[in-house]
């Protein structure tokens, strides 16, 4: 059953809850913008969803009114109980109690097992704090990703979704993008939220894109150095991993005086493996 801003409100009441600002709880309420979601995710019946930052199941109940089966991870200890009580007896959801974040780089085990080899999609609101690694993550890692649906800060899907040449393009965005196609969908006001957060958010698209063959620690660390100072020309940038770096960066066939937010992805793949 669809949750609404009083229902939300009530089942936190009911167990004694407030919104955890650690755990940047800003639990999205309205049913145009879930349905949205959802639409967006061209949801199939029997299709896996990974849903992280499960909350109070406002989401996760559309998930399964759309039929789908549901792995939903959720942090917060003392929101336990409400998804279980809300979901009891549904084999259809999985909850995994903890976060989704073994660490900066690894997903958590559990996670990992239950969504094993199986195709899966994920559509979720995500907690602000863990959007960029969590995502970087699964497209590096999860081959059987098919599709991402997400919620995060606007500023933030502003960077992932950014092109070379424009002010928000920088190094999550070529390691996001040499992976996937990234598009921003719409935005959602701080209105539809409760609380309301001092930030709006978007709702982006992520398409994984068929692998290519490089050293993607390399990029990190290469993309990591180029943007040290983003108003400094890519040769001066550089000048620290060696010699004869300008000359280096021409037999690349790129302009060692471009700075680096207008080289492309697929620039920076090639200077990185050339270089470093």
């Amino acid at each position: 059953m669809a949750q609404t801003l009083g229902q939300i409100k009530l089942l936190l009441e009911s167990f004694g809850l407030r919104p955890k600002k650690r755990f940047g709880q800003n639990f999205l309420h309205d049913g145009n913008k879930m349905q949205a979601i959802l639409q967006a995710g061209d949801l199939q019946p029997g299709e896996l969803v990974l849903e992280v930052g499960a909350g109070t199941g406002a989401l996760t109940s559309r998930l399964l009114e759309a039929d789908a089966r549901v792995v939903a991870v959720e942090v917060d200890r003392d929101l336990w109980p409400i998804l279980e009580q809300q979901f009891a007896g549904d084999d259809r959801l999985t909850l995994v109690k903890g976060d989704v974040l073994e660490s900066k780089h690894q997903i958590n085990p559990e996670v990992v097992r239950e969504l094993g080899d199986q195709p899966f999609k994920l559509i979720a609101n995500l907690p602000y704090n863990v959007a960029s690694p969590l995502l970087i993550n699964l497209v590096t890692q999860f081959e059987q990703m098919s599709h991402a649906i997400v919620m995060v800060q606007k500023e933030v899907a502003s960077r992932l979704s950014a092109e070379e040449k424009t002010r928000h393009y920088g190094r999550i965005s070529v390691l996001i993008q040499v992976l996937a196609d990234v598009k921003v969908k719409f935005d959602v006001a701080p209105e539809n939220f409760f609380p309301k957060p001092k930030v709006h958010s978007s709702i982006i698209e992520i398409i994984p894109k068929k692998k290519i063959e490089f050293d993607y620690h390399k990029l990190d660390k290469f993309l990591k150095i180029s943007f040290t100072h983003k108003r400094k020309t890519l040769k001066n940038n550089l000048s620290k991993i060696g010699s004869n770096i300008e000359e280096k960066i021409f037999k690349c066939g790129i302009d060692p005086a471009l700075r680096p937010e207008e080289i492309s992805p697929d620039q920076f793949i090639k200077l990185s493996q050339e270089l470093l």
